[in-house]
């Protein structure tokens, strides 16, 4: 049964609980459902400035909905269930072109905290200290070396493929989907990968236990904008269009509300900001790694959420390749920035 918009609004307030949509007219405060996955530092900006009071101040109420890969923001933003989400930017570009028009109303990073490369630490030893030299790698079966993604279609298989494929190494290596932190860390350390693709904090807890070590680390100034040529969207937020069109003000708030996250964290000591949500969130990791990718984007870029037609075109040559199935879109289809700008005219 397909639910429309309309059928939405009939039914009132259990919906509105729900976060599907905002409170009836007149009540104090609306839902804004907000859904990512994992749980992951590169996705805290919602705690974030929910922690801080920046949704309360704009009179909603965040709901954060958590799975655990990468595509669980489209997946559930899809089946409604969700009025926002957080993640890659090729998956609003995959639900437009599924039926489920999308925009992209802020980016949270442009400039890839996913797309390092980690190789074992025994591959680096022995000279393999560059993606050409693991592509021309043999395993001791002849095999290509095997590089974990944290699944297929992922944003780490999509920075990841691009890497190799870009300097025409594309099929000289195997890719597999190597799941969470939990899973891709020990495959790196027991051989069964050869190198994985990893945000900030994999790079740091796998070169300080002493068994990975990167060999593309994006964390280093001019290593991401000479390989892709500048900045492009990578971690974005999104909703449906028809939100953007009949839900202004629950969008605007919502913009006002993370772009003050953003500010905050910007301003703010990492230690700062890992108080406020570390322990909470990420209890149990290495916070030396939680704090790499929580600093990760104040040291990479402006930070400033903007979205331009360069950066968005920058971006095409990642996510409309052979594998992808992600048709070509035009900027002013997919982006719309002037809730982030009207944000930004309120609070610099």
């Amino acid at each position: 049964m397909k639910i429309t918009r309309r059928d939405l609004l009939a039914g009132g307030g259990s919906f509105a609980m729900a976060g599907l949509i905002p409170a009836a007219a007149g009540a104090q405060s609306a839902t804004a459902s907000l859904a990512y996955g994992p749980q992951t530092p590169v996705y805290a900006l919602g705690a974030i400035a929910e922690a801080r009071g920046f949704f309360k101040a704009e009179k909603l109420d965040l709901k954060l909905v958590v799975g655990n890969a990468g595509t669980h923001g489209r997946q559930t933003l899809a089946a409604g269930q969700a009025l926002f989400a957080h993640g890659d930017a090729s998956h609003p570009l995959q639900l437009s072109t599924r039926g489920k028009p999308c925009k992209i109303i802020m980016a949270t990073q442009m400039i890839s905290s996913i797309a390092n490369v980690v190789v074992r630490k025994d591959l680096f030893d022995a000279g393999i200290d560059s993606v050409e030299k693991l592509a021309a790698y043999k395993r001791p079966n002849g095999g290509k070396p095997v590089i974990a993604a944290t699944a297929i279609g992922s944003g780490t298989w999509m920075y990841g493929t691009y890497n190799f494929e870009s300097k025409g190494l594309g099929d000289k290596v195997t890719w597999v989907a190597g799941g969470g932190l939990n899973t891709m860390l020990p495959g790196l350390e027991t051989k069964q990968f050869d190198a994985i693709i990893a945000p900030p904090g994999w790079v740091v807890e796998s070169e300080a236990k002493g068994f990975g070590k990167a060999i593309f680390d994006t964390s280093k100034p001019g290593v991401f904008v000479s390989a892709y040529g500048g900045t492009v969207p990578v971690l974005v937020l999104y909703a449906l269009t028809e939100t953007c069109e009949q839900e202004k003000a629950t969008v605007q708030a919502f913009v006002n509300a993370m772009y003050q996250g953003m500010k905050w964290v910007k301003a703010t000591p990492i230690e700062e900001v890992y108080a406020l949500v570390g322990e909470k969130l990420y209890s149990g990791q290495d916070p030396n790694a939680v704090k790499a990718e929580l600093g990760f984007d104040k040291q990479t870029w402006e930070y400033d959420g903007r979205i331009d037609k360069a950066s968005f075109e920058r971006g095409g040559k990642v996510w409309y390749r052979q594998g992808t199935d992600i048709p070509p879109a035009k900027f002013e289809d997919i982006v719309d920035m002037t809730f982030l700008e009207a944000a930004r005219a309120k609070f610099g």
